[in-house]
């Protein structure tokens, strides 16, 4: 139902290339400067600059990309709610996970979710959690899951998995299979999750009750993914905090190994943040499934 014009600019306007709105919709390129030019005439204003071979939106189209956004949202509700009186299951739902929750946790949930609702697409987006929310509050994900503490006003928040962050090396280390005390921290080569990450937020937070300044820690690279540390550290001496849900595999496989620190644990909960107010059908659906 989503109006075409609107579709076509919503496009374009997304990836701010007429060549690629024409072949994610399957129509000319000229197709698309012509209803973009429709849209222009009909509202009076320009939508579109070019400055060399880049495209940019004016100040007029950034505000009916805000407006696209949210009458797309909506006729996307409008459908889901009028397949539910008919008892179906249909529709989209938008969902941006902490990269960790993204790789590693919500593929076997969403395989089993498909399963039960084929007529439902998923579309998941993957980044920190700093990201994660600001998508969320611009209206450009219709729920979020993430992996740090930090709490803002513009959302409702609902635990959804409990997590344990741990101290991660190479098997063959030479510190495995001892135990360290905090203090320990101090004399190793440590790597961490990019500035953004909510897993750093949350070991700086807990280290930080402790006692342990991490700005003082040796930390000899910050890397943009546990997949990326995983990595580093099969080929290194260094050692990482990290999820466990992220090394099960390496775990079992006897690649990597958990370095025990006296009277110390980081346990947390990955949480869904939700806008404020009555929630979609779809989102409510949604939820339920995850509950069972």
């Amino acid at each position: 139902m989503f109006d075409y014009r609107l579709k076509v600019f919503h496009a374009a306007a997304s990836r701010l290339s007429f060549t690629k709105a024409s072949e994610e919709l399957h129509i000319s390129q000229p197709a698309v400067t012509k209803h973009i030019k429709e849209i222009e005439s009909q509202l009076g204003t320009k939508l579109f600059d070019r400055k060399g071979t880049s495209v940019y939106l004016t100040q007029s189209g950034r505000i009916l990309y805000e407006y696209a956004e949210k009458i797309r949202n909506l006729y996307r509700d409008l459908e889901f709610e009028i397949s539910q009186v008919n008892e179906q299951h249909k529709g989209k739902l938008i969902i941006g996970a902490s990269t960790s929750v993204a790789q590693y946790v919500l593929p076997e949930i969403l395989a089993k979710f498909n399963t039960y609702y084929k007529d439902i697409k998923i579309e998941l987006i993957a980044h920190n959690t700093e990201i994660i929310s600001e998508l969320l509050k611009e209206g450009k994900i219709d729920l979020g899951i993430i992996e740090g503490e930090s709490q803002s006003s513009f959302f409702d928040y609902k635990i959804f998995k409990a997590d344990e962050i741990v101290l991660t090396a190479k098997a063959n280390h030479p510190l495995a299979h001892k135990t360290l005390s905090l203090k320990d921290l101090y004399e190793l080569n440590l790597i961490f999750r990019e500035q953004g990450s909510g897993t750093l937020e949350f070991i700086q937070n807990r280290l930080k009750e402790k006692g342990i300044d991490t700005s003082e820690l040796h930390t000899v690279m910050q890397l943009g993914s546990s997949e990326s540390i995983k990595n580093y550290l099969l080929h290194s001496d260094c050692m990482a905090f990290l999820s466990i849900s992220t090394i099960l595999n390496e775990l079992k496989n006897n690649t990597l190994t958990i370095i025990d620190i006296k009277n110390f644990s980081i346990e947390r909960n990955f949480h869904f943040i939700l806008p404020k107010g009555e929630q979609s059908e779809m989102i409510k659906l949604f939820l339920r499934f995850l509950r069972n």
